[in-house]
């Protein structure tokens, strides 16, 4: 099940990358974002299978990808359990996607202290023109985490790194609803 609307009265939140090179065919003999996909795929295993997805299509082929590396994994019976893909600024090195944006690091690591502290006002409030002049992934995502995590724990932070110059965060909430 995909959503982007259906507000969801979840217990487990998740957040994950929507990045390709955690679908199967992007992954070689020597796999470039191995300890990236091991989180992911553990996170996504803990939201178990009925999670609503909140994602672009993009996001929506790498959760079921991920959910199919889970396999037998993959918790049952966890209550409602969202799954939020998105991730950081793309502009974190001269090498990454967008090439170097000096604000994208002190941006991220902002977003980033909010996501572990499950800070939902700083969420509420950040600049959206900026994430996507720094080519967020999926900001509308973060914006649902707003919603989602009004009573959440502090997360529990499975990655947090930027391979290729892009934030990619695997994070996990648990939520008192």
């Amino acid at each position: 099940m995909s959503t982007s609307e259906q507000p969801v009265p979840a217990r487990r939140v998740v957040l994950v990358p929507g990045v390709l090179a955690l679908l199967p065919e992007y992954a070689g003999q020597t796999d470039p974002v191995a300890e990236l996909r091991d989180a992911a795929v553990a996170a996504v295993a803990w939201a178990g299978p009925d999670a609503v997805v909140v994602a672009e299509p993009q996001g929506e082929r790498v959760v079921a990808a991920l959910r199919d590396a889970a396999g037998d994994r993959l918790e049952q019976g966890v209550g409602p359990a969202v799954v939020v893909v998105a991730n950081g600024s793309a502009k974190r090195t001269e090498k990454a996607p967008g090439h170097l944006d000096e604000r994208a690091v002190g941006f991220d690591e902002a977003l980033g202290e909010a996501l572990r502290a499950a800070d939902v006002e700083h969420l509420r409030q950040w600049d959206g023109a900026l994430a996507r002049e720094l080519m967020v992934g999926h900001p509308d995502g973060f914006a649902r985490l707003a919603e989602l995590l009004t009573d959440a724990h502090p997360a529990r932070v499975d990655y947090a790194d930027d391979p290729f110059g892009v934030q990619y965060w695997v994070m996990r909430w648990q939520c008192e609803s």
